[in-house]
């Protein structure tokens, strides 16, 4: 188990290369945003899932 239930991930080339808990949301999408920010790029996703309830709560890009 791992300490925080906010989940984010970041793959590129649909290979997971990045993973993060944090047991408040308001500091995972902080770090989603900076994730964006860093790897913001074609062929890069980033999602936040929360993992207690299974709900992904975000993601980038964002389904077109």
């Amino acid at each position: 188990m791992h300490a925080g239930r906010y989940h984010l991930i970041l793959a590129l080339a649909g290979r997971p290369v990045l993973h993060g808990w944090w047991g408040s949301e308001q500091v995972a999408r902080a770090q989603f945003t900076g994730l964006v920010g860093r790897y913001g790029q074609p062929g890069a996703r980033v999602t936040l899932v929360d993992e207690e309830t299974g709900t992904l709560l975000t993601e980038w890009p964002e389904p077109g």
